[in-house]
């Protein structure tokens, strides 16, 4: 044995799930929110939470040693980022997204050797259900849902208002637009910027809220169809946020080619995604995220950039860059 050699990043990654359930079950334990409110000691904490003692200073100070909750003379409190993200009472909250992974995810991806071996989704496919169908019925979960979407995306679409050159175009639209969080930050940004959001009926109700919120419902409008079926709406620019990993190899084309068909000569597509980098070494979220759509979906997977800008220049965008936006976040721009 190599006297350098140690199993610690061995171990630590292999047994990264203990860190990762304690997190979730705080989330669902609304032990952020609690704290939101005022410190407290572990003995009322525990209470608050309804939990049993037996366990309940290990699971605080874990979450203290995993960097999400601060101890000072006996009470816990939130740190910066988990009172920022993890308060519900915040508009900044992201935990619905981490909700829904402990829900449905987490025992999903219990199967995640299964599904390397049959290529098939592992999640409620498999016992004659289907989640999407199930989420668009409930509005009540197809908020909540919509909103983590917009919450765990707020970065990147910030991000996106910043850094692509807005002031060149006038009209924009955002495929699968959701609750309306790209195209929302893309209109606070830029006040000259029309257009809206095109996504499924049954989203329209909550975009429209979500835009009415910012007092842009008289730029932003939307627009309700199918991408595979119906015509796009014709804009300056067109995106997809999170949109084409979820989908084949033809499929994403379609897509693509379907999107250069409603832009004008000089028009631009943007694509963001959590993408791999062509190296395929390093950006560790894209790869997983693309193991995750083996779990969910029967034909997606996430790309990288370069297997992007190939499927935009086969559409005939003449002219094709990607650039970083957060994190594990770029995007990829084309101008037809």
């Amino acid at each position: 044995m190599n006297p350098t050699s140690s199993p610690e990043k061995i171990m630590q990654l292999g047994m990264a799930f203990w860190g990762s359930k304690t997190l979730l079950s705080a989330v669902e334990l609304e032990v952020f929110t609690e704290l939101a409110r005022q410190p407290l000691n572990a003995e009322t904490l525990q209470t608050r939470l309804g939990i049993h003692p037996r366990s309940a200073r290990d699971f605080f100070d874990a979450l203290v040693a995993l960097g999400m909750l601060e101890r000072k003379n006996g009470l816990y409190t939130n740190t910066p980022d988990s009172d920022f993200f993890l308060d519900q009472a915040k508009p900044s909250y992201i935990g619905g997204f981490l909700a829904m992974a402990n829900a449905r995810l987490y025992r999903f991806w219990g199967s995640l050797t299964e599904g390397l071996k049959t290529g098939l989704p592992q999640n409620e496919a498999k016992e004659g259900g289907n989640f999407f169908s199930t989420l668009y019925a409930d509005p009540v979960k197809l908020k909540s849902f919509l909103q983590a979407m917009t919450g765990v995306s707020m970065g990147a679409n910030m991000a996106i208002a910043k850094k692509f050159p807005w002031a060149h175009y006038q009209t924009y639209y955002d495929i699968g637009s959701a609750q309306g969080g790209l195209v929302a930050q893309v209109a606070l940004a830029h006040p000259h910027i029309k257009g809206g959001g095109f996504d499924l009926p049954p989203t329209g109700q909550i975009f429209e809220e979500y835009i009415q919120s910012f007092h842009l419902n008289d730029r932003l409008r939307f627009v309700p169809g199918n991408f595979f079926n119906d015509p796009l709406p014709k804009a300056d620019v067109l995106s997809m946020a999170h949109i084409l990993h979820d989908w084949n190899l033809e499929e994403k084309k379609l897509l693509i080619s379907k999107a250069y068909d409603a832009l004008p000569d000089g028009g631009a597509m943007i694509i963001f995604e959590a993408l791999i980098d062509d190296e395929r070494r390093e950006n560790a979220f894209g790869l997983l995220m693309s193991l995750n759509m083996l779990i969910e979906v029967p034909g997606g997977y996430n790309y990288t950039g370069a297997d992007c800008t190939a499927w935009l220049r086969e559409a005939g965008f003449r002219e094709t860059r990607v650039e970083h936006l957060i994190g594990p976040d770029s995007m990829v721009i084309g101008i037809k």
